[in-house]
């Protein structure tokens, strides 16, 4: 595509949606909480701030990198066709130039202004998710959501790393619960798309193993993760208020699964657990936040 046209048409919206922005606001959220849990009180401006700046814009970077190494079979795809590669208001080279300004400065920024530790891991995530993920896994297996969102459920242990500058225990606890949430979540919409992934080539659980097999494997996910979900208070990590929520999330979490495997003539329920499984995991991370700073308080009430 020629410059000219490039300048004709693209857009700073372009340039934004490249970047997956509700996806990216879900893994910042994700990545403050495991900050603001990392430490009884304040985590600190400056880790708080450019923490979360260094780690959204990571993000973003691989959502972009992404579209360009997925632009070839999203133009295929009624999800993504309208998309800015595809549609080419942008040019796969602006996009990389994009994504390669915005991961400079994520890193420079994480390892001068946060620490060395977090940009370390951020660029894993970043290489995980944008190369290993999208380049070779997803093309490769059926299990690539499996292997892959081990890049996407590194967020809160990426923000508990630029406070308190280390890996602990309650922060892998925080990945395992997004690790184990990513396949029901994510097969969930492959079965709404099973024919768009098929079409392209791309061997998602639906189309190579089946519905029924995908459905099964929901359920037996979603219970898992229900049953993760519980170990934060049987750690002392959290207390009544996330329990409660997490049984309660979680439990309708799984009844729309049950509801999913036991129906599966209905087109509506793979896009409704799809969409609730978003809104669960910011309600689960945002119950973590509620019961630590309550849970603070009590303690402190109490001592004095």
């Amino acid at each position: 595509m020629s410059t000219n046209v490039e300048l004709q048409y693209a857009s700073w919206h372009d340039y934004y949606e490249l970047t997956k922005p509700k996806v990216v606001m879900l893994i910042v959220f994700t990545a403050v909480v495991g900050m603001f849990l990392s430490v009884p009180g304040w985590p600190g401006l400056q880790p708080l701030v450019f923490g979360t700046l260094g780690i959204g814009l990571a993000a973003s970077s691989a959502a972009v990198f992404n579209h360009v190494l997925d632009a070839r079979i999203d133009i295929h795809m009624l999800r993504t066709k309208a998309r800015p590669l595809p549609t080419g208001r942008l040019s796969e080279r602006a996009a990389l130039r994009f994504a390669s300004m915005l991961g400079v400065v994520s890193m420079i920024m994480l390892w001068f202004l946060v620490n060395p530790l977090t940009a370390v891991l951020t660029f894993l995530s970043l290489i995980g998710y944008a190369v290993i993920y999208t380049v070779y896994l997803k093309r490769a297996t059926p299990q690539n959501i499996v292997i892959g969102g081990a890049a996407g459920a590194a967020p809160p242990a990426l923000g508990w790393v630029a406070v308190t500058g280390e890996l602990h225990s309650d922060a892998l606890l925080l990945f395992l619960i997004i690790f184990v949430w990513t396949p029901p979540h994510f097969w969930a919409l492959a079965i709404a798309r099973k024919d768009e992934y098929a079409k392209v080539g791309i061997p998602m659980l639906p189309v190579t193993h089946g519905e029924d097999f995908t459905r099964l494997n929901i359920l037996l996910y979603t219970i898992l993760t229900l049953l993760i979900s519980i170990m934060p208070y049987l750690t002392g990590m959290s207390g009544l208020i996330y329990l409660l929520t997490a049984f309660a999330s979680g439990g309708w979490f799984l009844w729309l699964a049950i509801e999913m495997f036991r129906r599966p003539e209905s087109k509506s329920l793979p896009m409704r657990v799809f969409k609730y499984s978003i809104s669960y995991l910011a309600v689960l991370f945002g119950a973590f936040l509620i019961d630590h700073y309550l849970m603070i308080r009590v303690s402190f009430e109490i001592v004095s």
